[in-house]
Order: structure tokens, then C-alpha cells, then sequence
């Protein structure tokens, strides 16, 4: 089992900055890739951005030059950051910690909500 905590989020005004954060902890080993997902009203889930194991990142096209995520391995968790810049209001939404197993078993957090509004 996995479990994956997350914080940050928030709002605020278009162009700004936020961050939102997420720690895994539990079989840690047994995650391959982690990433952010999120879901606006009436969406569907989309992938923001993700990065692997090996530190392989992947970017939604509506996010690319704007956002950056980052992870950092350590002994019992792994800690996963997403840097947001330039925020736009189509960025709102609620965003999903997601870790994916060797298996290719999916794990998420609770979600934390990031609005961006003037």
C-alpha cells in the first residue's frame, strides 16, 4: 500500500505562482512514476505532469514552460512537488497526486483545489 499526502493549492490572481506538494509513503519501492493530475467541473481527469523513476518528465501541452515538477527519493517517502507559474484561470481545478506502481497499479491522493481569479 501507498499512501500519498498532499498540500499546497489555493488561490490566486491570474499570472500568479502556486505550488502543491505530495508525499508518498508506505511500499515506496514499489512506485515507478508519480505525477499531477487535475479535474475542473464538468471535466474529465486530465495529466498535468509526471516524472519517472528515472527522472523522465512528461507535460501537458497547456502546461509546458509554466509548470515544473520536481521529485526527490528518499529512504522511507518520496516527495513530489509541482512549481505552477504563469497561472491562467483555465488552471482551476482540483489536483490529484497520482503514483503508479511496476505493476502499473494506480494510487492517488485526496486532491488539494487551486483556483486562479481575479
Amino acid at each position: 500500500q501507498v499512501q500519498l499526502v498532499e498540500s499546497g493549492g489555493g488561490l490566486v490572481q491570474p499570472g500568479g505562482s502556486l505550488s502543491v506538494s505530495c508525499v508518498a509513503s508506505g511500499s515506496i519501492f514499489s512506485i515507478d512514476a508519480m505525477g499531477w493530475y487535475r479535474q475542473a467541473p464538468g471535466k474529465q481527469r486530465e495529466l498535468v505532469a509526471q516524472i519517472t523513476s528515472g527522472g523522465r518528465t512528461n507535460y501537458a501541452d497547456s502546461v509546458k514552460g509554466r509548470f515544473t515538477i520536481f521529485r526527490d527519493n528518499a529512504k522511507d517517502t518520496v516527495y513530489l512537488q509541482m512549481q505552477m507559474n504563469s497561472l491562467k484561470p483555465e488552471d482551476t481545478a482540483v489536483y490529484y497526486c497520482n503514483a503508479v506502481t511496476w505493476t502499473n497499479y494506480d494510487y492517488w491522493g485526496q486532491g488539494t483545489q487551486v483556483t486562479v481569479s481575479s
